[in-house]
């Protein structure tokens, strides 16, 4: 190995192995609750804003946001980014209060207490796990792959397999290990030191992006400088008011990923200062992340796409950073992983096994299982994200399948009361089927008679039409085949599910 190559390698296990030791460290000195689920899935309600604020920024970026984002090398992307701000200031007024209000662990014990019934929760729990699963674990498995063959210029094959999958292994490993035996507390601490990497040597970046053309973006087609977009481009401005907004609200509010963050504090103050820390990290350095280097991989190398970011990375830092960049991109998806990983478990342990099987029992050891599994599927599904023309793209068009009539379920129970749960159920899987045939199903249909059928609206308002007719879909189903009258009134109490 060459003693540059060398020297890189080191930085890269030092820092990797410095942030493990204080994650250790840190753990070691707290206290343990004696409730079991909220000990290891909400840290026995003990984290303070500091590591809330780290563990939601670094739990939302990770090397799927960065390449997906770099990779459509467009500064209209950044709105992904802008908007998510009013995503964290929701989540901070509107649904945090009801959520300590009624003590919930998971987003979806809050839709048992809406509706009275435990089988809403379990099929939102459900849907939530299969997202996880199929979309989020594999894609960032797969993305890391690609950031680290690219910074380490790795060839092909490693260990005799694909480098891609075999760093997806190592990263699904090592995220496991995090979310197996610490638990939730674990996470956001790693999550917070991880964080320090990530913004500092993600700002480094950008520095040395800049520098690289002198500053000067001209040369870049004006599209895409363009940032309220047109039809043609990744995020038209008229979908800010539609489908944004809602894709916002289900991201930042009815997640179990991002919630779980916040409801792991002592009490209600405690997390909004978290939240309002994360939105302080957030709004003056993320966008640039994850924007700028999209553009100057442009200007330096042209349309490379999802390349764009591993590339720029390994022409333009100094050799002596790029391993302590290595570190911090690990860090990153890391703590997306692990964060997803042991919200997956969350869900399962408290939503479905503890609900339906067993009540009682090694909820450590169970959790333990469970994300063991979990990683071990999400490594086999790497391949199926492979080849795939914008990570991005496909991220978030998958996304509205489930997301849209999960956030409608929310929707509903806390605006109207006397629903019944089965409308609501019936009502999920509509709206994934109405927004499969307007995404997936009218783009297949353009593409087979481009002359009759008119091209697809954007995913973003088809999520703006499927909101509402979900909502629409349930109270009338509520009224004509469960003969039960919806009464509006926003966040009433009910009673408690038996």
């Amino acid at each position: 190995m060459p003693p540059e190559a060398l020297i890189q390698l080191s930085v890269f296990l030092a820092l990797t192995a410095l942030v493990a030791l204080a994650t250790w460290l840190h753990c070691r000195k707290a206290t343990r609750s004696t409730e079991s689920t909220r000990d290891y899935f909400l840290a026995g309600g003990g984290l303070n804003w500091v590591f809330i604020g780290g563990t939601i920024t670094l739990t939302n970026i990770s090397t799927d946001t960065f390449i997906g984002m770099s990779g459509s090398q467009t500064l209209n992307i950044v709105w992904w980014e802008i908007s998510g701000a009013i995503g964290l200031v929701l989540l901070a007024k509107i649904f945090l209060p009801i959520y300590y209000r009624y003590k919930c662990t998971t987003v979806t014990e809050l839709l048992e207490r809406r509706y009275n019934n435990k089988h809403i929760r379990a099929t939102v729990a459900l849907v939530f796990l299969i997202g996880n699963i199929f979309i989020f674990l594999p894609a960032m498995l797969y993305t890391s792959g690609l950031v680290m063959k690219s910074m380490f210029g790795l060839g092909d094959t490693l260990l005799g397999l694909n480098t891609v999958f075999t760093v997806g292994i190592a990263v699904a490993i090592v995220g496991a290990i995090y979310a197996i035996f610490g638990g939730l507390r674990a996470v956001a601490i790693s999550d917070t030191y991880c964080g320090i990497l990530v913004l500092g040597l993600g700002g480094a970046l950008v520095f040395f992006a800049l520098n690289a053309i002198g500053w000067d973006f001209s040369g870049i087609p004006a599209e895409r400088l363009r940032l309220f977009g047109e039809s043609t481009d990744p995020i038209p401005w008229p979908t800010l008011l539609t489908g944004m907004v809602f894709c916002q609200l289900y991201y930042w509010s009815t997640n179990q990923t991002i919630t779980q963050r916040a409801l792991a504090a002592p009490d209600l103050r405690e997390a909004r200062k978290g939240i309002y820390l994360a939105l302080f990290l957030r709004a003056p350095f993320i966008p640039a992340m994850v924007v700028i280097p999209g553009l100057v991989a442009y200007k330096l190398y042209g349309p490379i796409g999802d390349a764009s970011y591993g590339r720029l990375v390994g022409d333009i830092l100094p050799h002596w950073l790029s391993g302590a960049f290595a570190a911090a991109m690990f860090a990153a998806v890391i703590s997306s992983y692990n964060s997803v990983l042991n919200s997956s478990a969350a869900l399962y342990v408290c939503d479905l096994h503890q609900r339906y099987i067993r009540a009682d029992g090694d909820i450590r050891r169970l959790s333990m299982t469970v994300s063991a599994l979990i990683a071990i599927v999400s490594v086999f599904l790497i391949p199926l994200y492979m080849g795939a023309g914008s990570i991005m793209a496909v991220i978030q068009q998958s996304l509205g399948i489930f997301s849209m009539p999960v956030l409608s379920a929310f929707i509903v129970g806390l605006l109207f009361r006397n629903v019944d749960a089965r409308a609501v159920i019936a009502t999920i899987a509509f709206g994934a089927a109405l927004y499969a045939a307007l995404t997936f199903g009218w783009e297949k249909l353009h593409a087979l008679h481009p002359a009759s059928v008119p091209r697809p609206w954007h995913f973003l308002h088809i999520m703006g039409v499927t909101v509402p007719a979900c909502v629409a879909f349930a109270l009338a189903l509520n009224r004509l085949l469960f003969r039960r009258r919806a009464l509006f009134g926003w966040d009433q109490e009910t009673p408690a599910a038996s």
